[in-house]
């Protein structure tokens, strides 16, 4: 707690000092986020440092896995909810959906058996328990590292897929006034990775040279991705 207090303190007496009109427009006149920023929880994961964002720039939500719950089958609650008022309220034009290597999620869902004892874990993981069956049918030569890192793209897919169950984000998409994107983000590297749908693969952002793909990926098993 001493350390957090006494990065208030230096926060306060640092960027806030610089930046202090910023903060009275944001409580003037209130937040106008552009973007929809879904993520995991992993305190490895900050949105803000990766993307260089201002305060007021990003609708952050958080939760284990970077799940986003499908209408007609998910635990719908505060995920969709906020969904829901970034879209309709705050009007955000784009939405990432940012995944991560080294995912702890992700490995329970491989291995559920290792979340046994966690039933809120296990029950909310649930939402991408059809991952594992997919990297055994799609990635069955893959071991390792490299069926990791499938697995988080797959999950990062699906998460797409569940965005455009909600009627308030397929109409916007449909209009064009709406953007959605996929990212993993590697943790050991500091690279982000963008899903492109034309070449099925997760290439690289803000990469100089030739963009390097994160791995090599089969072609979209459907038009959804």
């Amino acid at each position: 707690m001493q350390k957090l207090e006494a990065g208030i303190h230096t926060f306060q007496a640092t960027y806030f000092a610089s930046n202090r009109r910023l903060f009275e427009q944001l409580a003037e006149k209130g937040q106008r986020p552009e973007t929809l920023f879904i993520t995991c929880c992993d305190s490895r994961v900050v949105p803000h440092l990766i993307t260089t964002a201002a305060p007021g720039e990003l609708f952050i939500i958080r939760n284990v896995g970077n799940i986003v719950p499908a209408v007609d089958h998910g635990i719908l609650g505060g995920v969709s909810a906020a969904i829901e008022y970034a879209v309709e309220v705050l009007g955000v034009s784009d939405i990432v959906v940012c995944g991560h290597t080294n995912c702890g999620a992700i490995d329970a869902i491989l291995h559920p058996e290792r979340v046994e004892h966690l039933p809120l874990v296990s029950r909310w993981l649930g939402e991408s328990s059809r991952i594992p069956k997919l990297i055994e049918e799609r990635y069955g030569h893959l071991d390792g590292e490299a069926r990791m890192t499938a697995a988080i793209e797959e999950n990062v897919l699906i998460q797409l897929e569940n965005l455009r169950s909600f009627d308030f984000v397929a109409r916007r998409l449909d209009a064009g006034t709406l953007e959605i994107s996929g990212w993993v983000f590697k943790i050991a590297t500091g690279e982000v990775y963008d899903y492109d749908p034309v070449s099925g693969q997760f290439v690289q952002l803000a990469g100089e040279g030739e963009r390097q793909t994160l791995s090599s990926r089969p072609p979209p098993v459907s038009e959804s991705r």
